[in-house]
């Protein structure tokens, strides 16, 4: 009985065993809506191309009416638009889409010298810098890539050694109408550091990733509470001292901002690709965590647009009485980064947290390719993605389309059908 129980055992072990590299040999199966998405995507930008034409402005939302916003390359979305493009041709190959991301991105090279704010990255390395990954023409490709190094010189007429941080904007008085920014850093500006690592990786100067790194040091030293929640603006002395942590866009300086906790977990999670630094990896998961498991967060996976919004303990500087509004807004824009940041989160991390961050992103994006969030053709002012929130202390876009939410829910798109 004993050699038979032995050898009942050792079959078992081994049916188990072939069972386990029969799951780990099965390809992934991509989502069926990824591919419909682009489809989708690529008819509405070739129309939204077509407006941007008549504008002569690069696409950011709609007005009042629904009509098609645009703005400048000074200003800080000038790059999702191009951006947008080249993910959409990096799927379909389109010629008529790869014309469009040509003339739109090097309809921004004026914006090398953007120095008035901090966002250069954003406009530069999200236009250049996809057409580098996406473009096979190596003239152009070099071209580009001069861009880049002259935007991340640019970029660094805004860091401070001293401060150690990249200073976001220029003197600014907070809600309170009493506090004065002298070097105001917000979190969004982990998002420009990117295009500093990559500029040392072409050039083979480290001074570039440097000042990157001294940025996220400082950032997650003072951005983040013990719950890993996040400030949006945290003002420094000369000296590099944390004095005021407050907020621009959320509801209170208390409560957390659910674009800036989105920017937290991309800014991070992109550090620790470039840096592997473990103390990155470990704020990306945890900023994940809260954001992902907030009491808050909606059973759909899109965010209000401040996880603490109108709740008791959260006392606003902006008197929102004048809003008007029956409902608290959602912010795809949002949920779009976090998004894009989890599908390469979950591919740095393990077991239960490689689970959830994945389920987590493809739950979002399957929400957001839906018709409660994904607009019909011609509709939207020609966006994606609807119900977005730029910011509702300045009661500005405020559930309509915005060009960022577009750009990082086609990226999230993207990387997701690259899992493997």
């Amino acid at each position: 009985m004993k050699t038979r129980f032995n050898k009942l055992k050792a079959s078992s072990i081994a049916a188990a065993a072939a069972a386990v590299l029969f799951m780990n040999m099965t390809p992934y199966k991509q989502p069926a809506f990824i591919d419909a998405a682009f489809k989708k995507a690529e008819k509405q930008y070739h129309y939204l191309a077509k407006e941007a034409d008549v504008l002569k402005k690069f696409p950011r939302t709609t007005d009042k009416n629904g009509k098609l916003k645009g703005t400048d390359e000074w200003d800080w979305t000038g790059g999702f638009f191009p951006g947008s493009l080249w993910y959409i041709y990096h799927q379909t190959a389109n010629e008529q889409t790869k014309a469009a991301a040509i003339k739109w991105t090097e309809a921004l090279e004026k914006a090398k010298d953007l120095d008035q704010h901090h966002d250069i990255g954003f406009v530069m390395y999200c236009s250049y810098g996809n057409a580098i990954k996406y473009l096979k023409d190596p003239a152009k490709i070099k071209e580009y890539q001069d861009i880049i190094v002259h935007s991340s010189n640019t970029a660094l007429h805004r860091y401070d050694p001293k401060v150690g941080l990249i200073k976001s904007w220029n003197e600014k008085k907070s809600w309170d109408g009493k506090t004065l920014w002298k070097y105001p850093v917000i979190i969004d500006n982990m998002m420009n550091l990117e295009m500093l690592c990559y500029a040392s990786d072409l050039t083979g100067d480290p001074k570039y990733k440097k000042v990157a790194i001294s940025h996220a040091d400082q950032t997650m030293k003072n951005h983040f509470r013990p719950d890993y929640s996040t400030y949006h603006v945290v003002d420094y002395d000369s000296q590099g001292n944390a004095i005021h942590r407050q907020t621009n866009q959320g509801f209170a300086d208390n409560s957390t901002w659910s674009r800036g906790q989105a920017w937290g977990i991309y800014g991070f999670t992109m550090m620790y690709r470039e840096t592997k630094k473990s103390e990155y990896l470990k704020t990306a998961q945890k900023a994940a965590k809260y954001y992902i498991q907030h009491q808050n967060m909606p059973q759909d996976n899109i965010p209000y647009w401040d996880f603490n919004a109108q709740q008791a303990g959260f006392q606003s500087d902006v008197d929102f009485s004048g809003r008007q509004l029956s409902y608290i807004p959602r912010d795809a824009s949002a949920a779009a980064i976090v998004a894009s940041a989890l599908v390469e989160l979950a591919g740095f991390s393990k077991g239960k947290d490689k689970e959830l961050f994945l389920n987590f992103a493809k739950q979002t994006l399957e929400t957001l390719s839906e018709p409660a969030y994904f607009a019909d053709y011609q509709s939207n002012g020609g966006f994606l993605l609807k119900h977005s929130v730029g910011s509702l202390p300045h009661n500005s876009e405020v559930d309509g389309p915005l060009t960022y939410a577009d750009y990082y829910y086609l990226e999230a798109l993207t990387r997701l059908k690259k899992w493997k």
